[in-house]
């Protein structure tokens, strides 16, 4: 196979200031077409010498010998980017709250990329608009995210074989360079103490507003995620077994009573069957007991989808919104006297903190928080565990001691 080379002709006005790069070109034939039957060629130009022109022709038809040639799409970044979205959130693989994630990820790229030809997409201009976006402040996690879903972008284009090279491949994300105080604040792990989880409960039973306590001890007690709280239906908990069965998780990004969905957990290992303590149940008694005489006041218009934690005076019956939970929480804080940096989510730590106190294994902690592998809750139970084996050194010391 050989190529045939050529200097397109020049359209310049003025020859001697000639600017359309008017130089060397090949064609070459790449194959037949199935649906025709006739030769395809391949023309590309823009080479500066004829031999520079013949080595790009050599290395192409090396290509279509091999099987490996590709000719790429002029499909924009933009383009192919909503076609990415699509193809992504109908996979049926992940959750709708990720997809929003990806969406908004696939926003930030956008103005860098969206008018480029995917296949023109160079490895410098990628890692000049990661170092740019660096540069108007964005967090090492958040930048992060987004170069994950350039990365899932240019790698779909690869498998349709829309583009030859991947822009992504040996780009490195910029960090920020940590003090000494924010990485020793990085490596606390805020939980509460187990007296302190005890005054927080105490003034959310005394102090707290409708359903504070009921929320917070459940949280405490069975170190559920609080959207898989504000999910549970009453048909989850068995009184008679003293279990809560957990298969679903709260979603509402606008904060929208009405506008909520419930979704599949956060993974497979996320479902799971747990036993709860009996004064969680007598509190869930309580409250099953004050609720149904709300939808006897109100059965014509009580949102009746059988949720445990609900709007009692306004939308009654719709379940009670993360955001609310997460303000009430601060406010029972502020009043006890505690840390007010501390979120609903702090006091599924706290539960593995208590339940490595309790001498509970890591594994069924794991299994109890519905973790396949969690860091945090590593460090938590190594932190609990080393404080206990040291003070177990130091009693053995004293034991000695006093023979």
């Amino acid at each position: 196979m050989q190529g045939h080379f050529y200097k397109p002709k020049c359209k310049c006005p003025d020859k001697k200031k000639c600017s359309c790069g008017a130089s060397w070109a090949y064609i070459i034939d790449i194959g037949i077409d199935p649906q025709t039957g006739k030769r395809k060629q391949k023309k590309k130009g823009g080479f500066k010498t004829k031999k520079a022109a013949q080595l790009a022709a050599a290395a192409a038809i090396q290509e279509v010998e091999q099987g490996t040639y590709i000719t790429e799409s002029d499909i924009t970044f933009k383009d192919f980017a909503k076609e990415w979205l699509s193809y992504y959130k109908n996979s049926g693989k992940v959750k709708e709250s990720t997809a929003r994630i990806r969406q908004h990820e696939t926003n930030n790229l956008l103005p860098y990329l969206a008018y480029s030809k995917l296949k023109n997409v160079t490895r410098k201009q990628y890692q000049d608009m990661l170092n740019d976006l660096k540069t108007k402040g964005l967090a090492d996690n958040t930048l992060a995210g987004i170069h994950v879903t350039g990365r899932m972008i240019f790698k779909k284009a690869i498998e349709f074989e829309l583009i030859k090279n991947d822009p992504t491949q040996y780009a490195t994300l910029p960090r920020t360079l940590k003090t000494i105080e924010e990485l020793e604040q990085e490596e606390e792990i805020k939980y509460l103490e187990k007296e302190e989880l005890s005054l927080f409960l105490k003034t959310a039973k005394e102090k707290g507003k409708d359903k504070d306590y009921l929320v917070f001890l459940f949280l405490a007690y069975t170190g559920m995620r609080v959207g898989e709280l504000c999910a549970l239906k009453w048909k989850d908990i068995d009184f008679d077994e003293g279990t809560v069965n957990i298969i679903k998780t709260y979603y509402n990004p606008n904060n929208n009573v009405l506008d909520y969905k419930l979704l599949p957990p956060k993974t497979n290992t996320s479902k799971r069957k747990i036993s709860i303590d009996e004064v969680v149940l007598e509190e869930l008694k309580k409250h099953k007991a004050k609720q149904n005489i709300i939808k006897m006041k109100n059965r014509n218009t009580y949102h009746d989808k059988d949720f445990i934690l609900t709007k009692e005076k306004k939308f009654l019956g719709y379940p009670e919104i993360i955001k609310t939970i997460e303000s009430r929480m601060r406010r029972l804080l502020k009043i006890a006297d505690l840390n007010i940096s501390l979120t609903p989510h702090s006091l599924r730590h706290t539960h593995t903190s208590l339940l490595a106190e309790a001498g509970v294994s890591l594994p069924e902690i794991m299994e109890r928080l519905g973790h396949k592998d969690d860091e945090t809750t590593k460090a938590v139970y190594l932190h609990v565990t080393k404080a206990m084996k040291k003070e177990a050194s130091q009693k053995f010391s004293e034991l000695m001691k006093s023979l």
